[in-house]
């Protein structure tokens, strides 16, 4: 049966490769050091069970060591020229976005044909990981149709996925690590603090102000999280479920739901959610690594004041 397993021996090996490129790239001054970047994480991929807790901290560490002893660069070396990839935008136009949307399509009809069809009882993808293991398939179609229609070099895909890992460097590895401060934050019972400290301040009864809480909770962890994912469990613990769901009647769906809504407003404003606003940044090669963030801040203050105004009328007052 193809489980997450699968999924981590296939990130593995693509990190692997993005290690054998940083270590072919002599343009790049810190090539040992991106080497040693990406082989530590094919290891946490392939290795992982079996290190440990002990052996996974240490590597984790390793990582952070490498990055914040600046060890990371990237180099000019690129599989193609501009002139080529003039020919290829003159040539396909548009069509060149095919291979990218083969992945989501994959991802998407896969898992409904999973789920409605009798694919499901033959048992050979596991249901908890359905959509993540098709996800991974259709990177691995995608890879092949490029193969078969544009014809690149061999380690082209190779060449240019190193480039890029090395272009975004250790921020490409941060919603990972966020996540997992999440997950520590809710197993240390730092909702459950926030929770007490907040039933203090709010007086019974003041609807809006647990309301003003939550939301604004819920932008800061996220935040310092770079992550509403790993915000929620925190602010549900402390406020979302204790005092608007339990104490104060309020609507479970649209407590949850706006709730995480809010959050993403405090992703537009964070340098944590590498993912979204420094990684585009980088491809984009912007004079400030910031430049995206204070783009965004316009919008995300209104919704904000949006979502608070939803979950106080939506989830108390209809």
């Amino acid at each position: 049966m193809i489980d997450l397993h699968w999924l981590y021996v296939l990130a593995g090996a693509v990190f692997a490769a993005f290690a054998i490129s940083s270590a072919r790239d002599r343009t790049n001054p810190k090539r040992l050091g991106n080497t040693a970047f990406w082989s530590l994480l094919a290891v946490s991929f392939w290795f992982g069970d079996f290190l440990g807790d002990v052996g996974n901290g240490v590597l984790v560490l390793a990582l952070v060591a490498i990055a914040g002893g600046h060890l990371l660069g990237k180099g000019s070396r690129e599989s193609t020229t501009n002139e080529e990839r003039r020919r290829f935008s003159d040539r396909f136009g548009n069509k060149l976005f095919l291979p990218a949307l083969i992945i989501p399509f994959t991802a998407f009809v896969g898992t409904l044909a999973f789920n409605y069809t009798p694919l499901k009882d033959i048992g050979l993808i596991d249901p908890k990981s359905v959509t993540l293991v098709l996800l991974g398939a259709g990177v691995i179609i995608a890879l092949i149709t490029c193969y078969a229609w544009l014809r690149p070099t061999v380690l082209a895909p190779v060449d240019e996925g190193g480039r890029l890992a090395d272009s975004i460097g250790w921020a490409l590895v941060l919603p990972q690590m966020l996540a997992s401060l999440g997950v520590i934050f809710a197993a240390a019972g730092v909702g459950t603090t926030i929770g007490a400290l907040a039933g203090s301040i709010i007086p019974h009864g003041s609807v809006f102000l647990a309301v003003l809480l939550y939301a604004l909770g819920m932008v800061v962890f996220t935040m310092i999280m770079g992550n509403a994912f790993a915000a929620f469990p925190v602010m549900a613990a402390a406020i979302g479920v204790p005092i608007l769901i339990q104490a104060d009647g309020g609507n479970p769906a649209v407590i949850g739901a706006v709730g995480m809504l809010a959050g993403f407003c405090g992703t537009l404003m964070t340098p944590m959610a590498a993912n979204f606003n420094i990684v585009p940044a980088a491809l984009l090669e912007l004079k400030s690594q910031y430049g995206v963030i204070r783009a965004q801040v316009p919008t995300a203050i209104p919704l904000l004041i949006a979502n608070i105004l939803i979950l106080y009328i939506a989830g108390f007052r209809l």
